[in-house]
């Protein structure tokens, strides 16, 4: 009798007629399967730790206040005792960073609905109005977006001087004009379709039609347009408080705190390194969301 011999566990292989066939290597299937993969989840994962930073950690995790001071243990090197080490006072920089999202993200949330609403206002009147109005208000919005963001919210500022308050409004009038030509033409297109023209042959008022079939097509771009928006302005205000525009030092705001480092970046690279990582995952966070919210827009 033969003896039937059966291939060792690591050799295990496929019959395919009378050949044998090596088994596939699972490792391209991972790989594959990884790729496929909707990495969208982590900006939802990165924001909602952001927000609970904000909101519920400076009470549970910050070891001290963000203006506590102690010269005694200045310019120490991050430790188990102090996280992300301590700046020329001796104030804790974990404390200050915990401390810090809740005035970066409450700037960037508020310039970011600023520069919608005003974008809403001007997209929907250009985009419903004559072409006397829509040549009016696109060539006042082409004015506004030859200036660069930051230019303009510098002219801004200039105007009505420095500080947070005014920094969140320059942030948010700079970004509108970019916005509201996003919207003008999601109106003008939404205002061609078959069922507004449906809605204007039975009579429908001009307000029924902006409620009932305007705003809630807009409103898709604009959620989108909200979360990439976050980002830029918790960036673009980080700026301007980088520059002494903004909030100024001993504020625990995460630009404010790259302002006061930066003159000891040679000696104490964690006052400038931990803040600035913040930035980069708030507004990549921001980001990857959006980009999410977009890709399942488009698929539905």
């Amino acid at each position: 009798m033969t003896a039937i011999i059966e291939p060792a566990a690591p050799e295990r292989a496929e019959l395919s007629g009378a050949q044998w066939k090596p088994a596939a290597d699972p490792k391209p299937r991972l790989i594959r399967a990884l790729r496929r993969a909707d990495i969208g989840i982590i900006g939802p994962a990165l924001i909602l730790a952001f927000l609970l930073l904000a909101a519920v950690a400076p009470q549970l995790l910050a070891p001290t206040g963000p203006l506590d001071v102690n010269p005694s243990e200045s310019f120490l090197s991050p430790s188990a005792q102090h996280w992300f080490g301590t700046d020329d006072s001796g104030r804790d920089v974990f404390s200050r960073v915990i401390h810090g999202a809740r005035d970066s993200l409450m700037i960037g949330l508020l310039a970011t609905a600023i520069g919608l609403g005003v974008a809403l206002v001007l997209g929907t009147i250009a985009g419903l109005s004559g072409k006397v109005i829509d040549f009016g208000v696109s060539r006042f919005l082409e004015v506004l977006l030859a200036f660069p963001g930051l230019l303009l919210a510098l002219v801004v500022i200039t105007i009505l001087g420095p500080g947070v308050v005014t920094t969140t409004l320059a942030v948010g009038l700079s970004t509108a004009p970019g916005y509201a030509r996003i919207i003008r033409s999601q109106v003008m297109s939404v205002r061609r379709s078959g069922y507004v023209e449906s809605a204007v042959v039975l009579g429908r008022s001009r307000w029924f039609i902006i409620r009932r079939h305007i705003l809630p097509n807009v409103a898709a771009p604009l959620l989108v347009l909200a979360t990439l928006g976050v980002g830029q302005a918790i960036v673009w205000a980080s700026s301007l408080s980088f520059l002494g525009l903004g909030a100024t030092p001993p504020a625990p705001e995460w630009g404010a705190m790259l302002s006061a480092g930066r003159l000891y970046i040679n000696n104490a690279w964690w006052l400038t390194v931990f803040p600035g990582v913040f930035i980069v995952l708030s507004a990549a966070a921001t980001t990857v969301l959006g980009h999410a919210l977009q890709r399942h827009l488009k698929d539905r």
